[in-house]
């Protein structure tokens, strides 16, 4: 989706404004930037200040921060599922600045660690002059800042791309950054920062407002359920309550004179005739008009007065909370009722032997109480898994709640899990929090990335598994909890036992039944699942088409992210397409390209040599490199990739640089495996 069709970023008080053009902030506005840092105090040869404030100062932050990193956590994952091995990282940082969390490349975190570019660190304009971050956050505006466009010469090999993030009622609540290595730049990064903070602006506005009405508006009917629909919130009785940033752009008023108005004003009819035009059991999108004279389509939903429970459509059922299947997280085409069809055993059966066992299994113990834990590679569609498994059992009407155990900061995961009551610790919400545990009474609770649980929260999860009981932080007294448990790891947790790492009497407790996914490159139905994601990614009935010649690499590459790498790859393709046509060779992004003509083993054909940016090339393989050992028949591609990795480690004296070097892959690769190689190789 080009950046076009996004919305400059408005302030409370300024007017809408056409989607900006350019990707790197202007030279007046960087040299603006310029002459402010110079008015704090800070000259460019200035170093970068390492003193922390302090792991309380990040923890009050965080505590403060609360209902943006909620809602901002899973876009930021989705964000660096499409730039990982780009040697870059993904920032949230408070209004002011501070960095609240950050996902990234091994490598580059530990350059960017050299800058101060970590958790707990201010990065406003006044401590580190002009920057992505800070600027941004001043400017109100997305931009990016390129190398010596910086004003710190220290942070000059830095290409920073930041977006700052407006909460419901028009203020700055906090900014994203997507910052990287300067000479691997990409022209479209700045676009997908929009994007997710566009994103995470929309999930924010469907989570507030709990009794409110909201009107969902586009001057075109395919892009209702999209990332770039318009939003404005009403009153029940028609006041105004709020509207987002494409909201505003479309009635054409900013925040604050859009304060004065009711839905009547806006709309040109009263409320009370919206109820009756959405009063049907199924009721389809309807043309409104603007005061403006524009001509929108609209859908209008409400949220019940459980704060807790999902927005629906009036006059339609409640549908249970779904998360977007792994990798899709971010896509702006699917329709929410798309994610429904997602949701059942019976679509996950597309012929593959290894799955259909797995689903015949899980049908078994459907309702019966038991436990299951899912094993499988990063991207396998563990946490689809989880919602069909919910989706087919007798609890689906219930809540199905899933918890990210790796993404959620060790000082949050005990609070978001188990709640809280007011006052419980500093910068506490009002009237407290019942939890992610509570949240899921009556449903299913999916524990993914189990393995990433801290040491010392296991054991109280193990009790309120054996209990059913539990205590929010700071309450007095239990509360009974009824739940199915689904977990989900890439871990070797037997292995982590061993160590010490998980508890064994919690392990025995999760895995009544424990199923595996097979990774990508394993299965024998690609062709079918390369069709029905393309299904979902294409609106109004569009069909969409996929070359022989596009096909068969697929076929031969190795897919280490899985369905997420697959599905991301697929939705860029068909923005390249437009839902017309076919996937041809020149709709694949450079990169893949490249990984393509180095990594399969019969080279693309030189005819497409025109689609692949020129890079630099591989270094050979050293002369004296073992070739893997071989692999028995019937044995795994995956077991070969490890195989080498280990022989090379060993070859190189446990240098993961140079085993990385010579294996033609970075070294967050080989990190990712570490936990599945021998012990003496590292």
């Amino acid at each position: 989706m080009s950046a076009a069709m996004y919305t400059r970023p408005l302030g409370s008080g300024a007017g809408p404004a056409p989607p900006a053009a350019s990707t790197e902030a202007g030279p007046d506005l960087i040299a603006q930037s310029h002459q402010r840092s110079e008015a704090y105090g800070i000259t460019a040869n200035t170093e970068p200040d390492f003193s922390s404030p302090g792991r309380s100062v990040l923890t009050e932050a965080l505590d403060e921060n609360r209902f943006l990193f909620q809602h901002a956590a899973p876009v930021m994952e989705t964000l660096y599922d499409q730039i990982v091995n780009t040697h870059s990282m993904v920032l949230l940082t408070s209004a002011k600045g501070m960095v609240l969390h950050s996902l990234g490349d091994t490598d580059f975190l530990e350059k960017a660690s050299r800058v101060a570019l970590t958790p707990g660190m201010d990065w406003s304009e006044q401590t580190k002059g002009t920057n992505a971050i800070g600027t941004a956050l001043t400017e109100e505006e997305a931009l990016t800042v390129h190398g010596n466009q910086h004003y710190l010469n220290a942070n000059k090999f830095l290409t920073c791309s930041a977006a700052p993030i407006f909460d419901p009622y028009g203020q700055v609540i906090g900014a994203l950054d997507v910052t990287g290595d300067h000479r691997s730049f990409h022209q479209h990064t700045l676009a997908l920062v929009r994007m997710s903070a566009q994103m995470i602006e929309n999930h924010m506005f469907a989570d507030i407002f709990p009794k409110a009405i909201r009107i969902h508006f586009h001057t075109r009917s395919e892009f209702l359920g999209t990332l770039v629909e318009s939003i404005a919130v009403f009153s029940p009785e028609g006041r105004f309550i709020s509207a987002n940033r494409s909201g505003q752009f479309q009635i054409g008023l900013p925040f604050a004179a859009l304060k004065a108005h009711t839905f009547s004003s806006l709309f040109g009819l009263p409320i009370s005739a919206l109820f009756e035009l959405f009063s049907g059991a199924m009721p389809n999108p309807k043309q409104l008009c603007l005061h403006n004279g524009v001509s929108v389509w609209c859908r209008v939903k409400i949220k019940q007065a459980n704060p807790w429970s999902a927005a629906k459509p009036m006059g339609q059922a409640q549908e249970p909370a779904a998360e977007a299947p792994a990798g899709a997280t971010a896509a702006p085409f699917r329709h929410s009722v798309k994610k429904t069809q997602f949701s059942t055993l019976h679509y996950l059966d597309t012929g593959d032997p290894q799955v259909s066992n797995v689903i015949h299994k899980l049908r078994m113990v459907s309702g019966k109480d038991i436990p299951v834990m899912i094993l499988g590679e990063t991207g396998t569609g563990k946490d689809l898994l989880a919602q069909a498994i919910h989706g087919d059992s007798p609890r689906s009407a219930q809540p199905f709640v899933s918890v990210n155990c790796a993404s959620i900061p060790e000082t949050l995961i005990e609070s978001e899990l188990f709640g809280y009551e007011e006052g419980a610790f500093t910068g506490a919400r009002k009237k407290g929090s019942i939890g992610k545990i509570l949240q899921a009474h009556g449903g299913t609770l999916f524990l993914d990335e189990i393995g990433d649980m801290p040491k010392h929260l296991q054991a109280r999860l193990l009790r309120v598994l054996q209990e059913r009981r539990v205590s929010p932080l700071g309450a007095g007294k239990e509360v009974d909890v009824d739940v199915a448990v689904v977990c989900a790891t890439h871990k070797n947790i037997k292995d982590m036992i061993a160590r010490g790492d998980f508890r064994e009497d919690l392990y025995y407790r999760l895995n009544g039944l424990v199923v595996r996914l097979p990774a990508l490159r394993e299965r024998t139905d690609f062709e079918l699942v390369v069709k029905k994601i393309l299904h979902t990614l294409c609106e109004n009935g569009a069909q969409i088409g996929i070359s022989a010649q596009v096909m068969d690499l697929f076929k031969r590459y190795h897919w280490p992210g899985n369905f997420r790498q697959l599905h991301n790859l697929l939705r860029t393709a068909v923005v390249m397409v437009g839902c017309q046509g076919s996937i041809e060779m020149g709709h694949l992004p450079d990169d893949f390209l490249e990984e393509l003509e180095h990594g399969l083993p019969n080279p693309i054909p030189a005819r497409f040599a025109g689609h692949i940016a020129s890079a630099p090339p591989l270094p050979d393989m050293p002369s004296t490199a073992p070739m893997p050992e071989p692999i028995a028949e019937g044995g795994r591609l995956q077991d070969v990739a490890l195989s080498a990795m280990a022989q090379m480690l060993r070859l190189h004296k446990g240098n993961v640089s140079a085993a990385a070097k010579a294996l033609g892959v970075s070294r967050n690769t080989i990190y990712r495996k570490k936990d599945q190689l021998p012990p003496d190789v590292l």
